[in-house]
């Protein structure tokens, strides 16, 4: 099968173009033939070490030294399952799934192999495979911390880097909630947030949310970047602060307290689940969500996809499409 293999930790010309050998399903799990998959930030990242000298020797530790050890990149995908092993019960042949790969990578190759009980479900009914592609990373990352910001009806809530995979997800589902939306991130990207119902946005080139007078009783923070001082004091009292897709947030490990008032900070390591990516599909068929897709990259050109993504300016996804039976399109086409 055609895949992109990361030989070392560095820049997207790592990512090499290759045939490798087709995996096999063990008993406990489900072959998928994929057709999408996507690149993000925590990719790029991951490809390039580009951590603090802590974090990167834990990164080095955990997935290798001199180069990844799980050679074929991507975190999500979307595809159809076309074999499973003898103990799979919860899907079939021919079932259209997406799924979060998570650190078991995979997901940049023409087939993947996924356990059944892991981050995977049947993708959504009104969904292509591009666009269900997008949804378990930043879908699973919005609706846990969200989630644990307990949103109510009428509430008011900042998204701060809105405008990317996790942000556009948290501004849908915000409002799902019945909160009050605000939407932080570049210019560009501000039409674009008021076509995913922002009822506020706010172009952080021109304008410091922390200094406006304005107050949330939510905020989540998904570029990390900055003390949280300014943060707090955007709070109304009792107010949350989540962080998420930062360095920080990997430091701040449980709920804390402010030091001057009752505000908590909530960070700490995602909890995914099956049964929230099930919970995504509803609300996806049900309308109440969709994907926003910047630009689409073939397998072939995935170093160009994480350059792009490199530069941060990405709106909402950057998919990688994956072609089968290539040169037999070729020829039908020549006909």
């Amino acid at each position: 099968m055609k895949a992109i293999v990361c030989t070392k930790w560095g820049s997207p010309d790592v990512l090499q173009f290759k045939e490798v050998a087709k995996p096999i399903p063990k008993d406990n799990e489900v072959l998928i033939k994929t057709y999408a998959a996507t690149v993000t930030a925590g990719d790029c990242e991951l490809r390039s070490l580009k951590f603090p000298l802590g974090l990167k020797i834990l990164a080095r530790l955990g997935f290798g030294f001199r180069g990844p050890r799980k050679k074929i990149l991507g975190q999500e995908l979307a595809g159809e399952i076309v074999s499973v092993g003898k103990d799979v019960r919860l899907f079939k042949k021919g079932d259209q799934v997406f799924a979060h790969a998570g650190f078991r990578m995979g997901g940049y190759a023409e087939y993947a192999c996924l356990p059944e009980k892991g981050l995977i479900a049947t993708k959504p009914t009104n969904m292509t495979y591009e666009e269900a592609a997008t949804v378990p990373l930043g879908g699973l990352e919005s609706l846990h911390h969200l989630r644990r910001g307990n949103i109510q009806k009428g509430q008011k809530v900042l998204i701060n880097g809105a405008g990317g995979s996790i942000g556009t997800y948290g501004v849908q589902l915000a409002k799902y909630f019945g909160a009050e939306v605000t939407a932080v991130d570049s210019a560009k990207k501000l039409d674009m947030l008021r076509s995913i119902s922002a009822d506020h946005v706010i172009d952080y080139t021109k304008e410091d949310f922390t200094k406006n007078g304005q107050t949330y009783n939510v905020i989540f923070d998904v570029v990390g970047k900055g003390p949280f001082t300014g943060h707090i004091s955007s709070l109304k009292d009792q107010g949350i602060l989540l962080t998420a897709n930062s360095m920080k947030s990997r430091i701040v490990r449980e709920p804390g307290k402010s030091k001057t008032n009752s505000k908590k900070i909530i960070g700490g390591n995602v909890e995914y689940k099956p049964e929230d990516l099930v919970y995504l599909k509803g609300l996806i068929e049900a309308g109440k969500i969709r994907s926003v897709i910047d630009k689409r990259y073939p397998l072939e050109q995935i170093a160009e996809a994480h350059r792009y993504v490199e530069k941060g300016h990405k709106k909402g996804n950057v998919v990688i499409t994956v072609e089968h039976n290539k040169k037999m399109l070729r020829k039908t086409t020549n006909k």
